[in-house]
């Protein structure tokens, strides 16, 4: 379930004319750790599970929405067309891949924060990536989850997705109206989701409501979160303490991707979650925090060492 009590209330960044909306969990922790939602979906999306178990191994949690979702800055008005009409516009983006990440370093700006760990699911796991090329200073550790790799573009990323999904979910229609936008996020919740591991979807649909006036199944926001161009170095660059998380069950985005990320960053390290598809259901948060907590305790040990 969401729970708003355990969260501030909505604050905004700003880079330039854009507002970046974000929030934080508790405060009580000694390291800070930005965590950044995929593709067009909203910082609601996050369980509040995971959140308490970062928080127990004595993280400051904050979530922010990239541009184009949740309550940051539009681009345009919220247009419910079908999922290839966002996959497959031409029209070049009104920003870059290096605007987006700017608006994650802006988020730190507002929070006070010099430095944190940079955790990144989906979409925001290639910009975390990223954030970690464009502004290694500000980076105690970098988390990708779930995501291709970042210097993938064009025909060359195609290869890391699995299709099948994104056929299916192309091949629904759903009602306009509150009911409908809920049905066909929980469709894509469930979607994500392994049979191991099934969607919790009493839990989901607590997340989806959370976030269901902020621009639900807005298409055309999504295709300009894709078309957003990197002009930036690649992952060999990559020189802060990384960690690639994966599903080994993942119905969207192949293991080969996190294979990739975790080759090409140096010192970078794997693990596969059994059982997990494209989410983050309840039996990976202890694993995760865990794994986070010592990806930092390690760097700053590396760091003691050198």
């Amino acid at each position: 379930m969401t729970d708003r009590a355990a969260w501030s209330p909505t604050a905004y960044a700003r880079n330039g004319d854009v507002r970046i909306a974000y929030d934080r969990f508790g405060q009580g922790g000694d390291t800070p750790l930005l965590l950044l939602m995929g593709l067009a979906i909203s910082r609601f999306w996050w369980p509040d599970g995971l959140c308490q178990a970062l928080a127990d191994q004595g993280f400051d949690v904050l979530r922010s929405d990239q541009r184009d979702a949740g309550e940051s800055t539009r681009f345009g008005r919220a247009a419910r067309r079908g999922p290839w009409a966002g996959l497959l516009g031409t029209r070049r983006a009104p920003y870059t891949a290096e605007d987006v990440v700017d608006d994650a370093a802006a988020v730190l700006d507002a929070a006070g924060l010099d430095r944190a760990v940079v955790l990144g699911h989906s979409l925001g796991g290639v910009v975390a990536q990223r954030f970690a090329l464009r502004h290694p200073e500000r980076v105690v550790g970098l988390v990708s989850c779930d995501a291709p790799p970042s210097d993938a573009a064009g025909l060359a990323a195609l290869r890391y997705l699995r299709p099948g999904l994104l056929a299916r979910l192309a091949t629904k229609r759903f009602p306009d109206g509150r009911e409908g936008d809920v049905a066909a996020s929980l469709a894509v919740a469930k979607g994500m989701a392994s049979p191991a591991n099934p969607c919790d979807e009493r839990a989901a649909r607590a997340r989806i409501e959370s976030g269901l006036d902020r621009g639900p199944r807005d298409m055309q926001g999504l295709g300009r979160q894709l078309r957003a161009t990197w002009h930036g170095p690649s992952l060999r660059d990559v020189d802060v303490p990384t960690l690639v998380l994966h599903g080994a069950d993942d119905p969207l985005i192949r293991t080969s991707a996190a294979r990739v990320v975790a080759r090409r960053v140096p010192g970078a390290k794997l693990v596969l979650l059994p059982g997990v598809g494209h989410d983050l259901p309840g039996v990976t948060w202890t694993t995760i925090a865990g794994e986070v907590r010592r990806l930092v305790a390690d760097g700053v040990l590396s760091e003691a060492v050198e």
